[in-house]
């Protein structure tokens, strides 16, 4: 069966996703940071509330291709399962220290989804540990 070319084509659908180098750029130099041993979390606030967008950073110290692949596709499971928790006009980044690699082949998932919570300040999926409000990094201590 030959499909019409010129037939009306389903609406893309927007990837939540950090693409320019200027996105990333605005949001490592005017955001807020938090790290641990294994991640780095940025996020800056922009005006247009339709949703939190995701970048990702992974270098070759982390590991090979293969392993940076492994470790994003994780990094983003772990950061929408917490999307209840986000506040939806942040921009954020994630950048994955090297110990990351043995946190994702130790504990997978469940390892990494504990060490975003840290940062987020979120206690698991039941989303902020204090009170129902999307995490917004500009309130956390950064001393922390």
């Amino acid at each position: 069966m030959v499909q019409d070319p010129f037939a009306p084509r389903p609406p893309r659908v927007k990837r939540r996703r950090l693409s320019t180098s200027a996105d990333f750029e605005r949001v490592y130099r005017r955001g807020r940071s938090r790290g641990n041993r294994w991640l780095v979390l940025h996020a800056f606030p922009r005006a247009e509330a339709d949703g939190a967008r995701l970048g990702l950073s992974v270098g070759r110290k982390v590991g090979g291709a293969v392993d940076r692949a492994r470790i994003k596709r994780v990094l983003r499971e772990a950061f929408w399962s917490r999307a209840g928790a986000l506040d939806d006009e942040q921009d954020y980044v994630i950048v994955a220290r090297a110990p990351a690699q043995g946190l994702v082949e130790r504990e997978g998932l469940a390892g990494v989804q504990r060490a975003l919570d840290e940062l987020l300040g979120t206690d698991g999926e039941r989303g902020p540990a204090a009170d129902d409000d999307p995490v917004d990094l500009a309130k956390l201590d950064p001393a922390s």
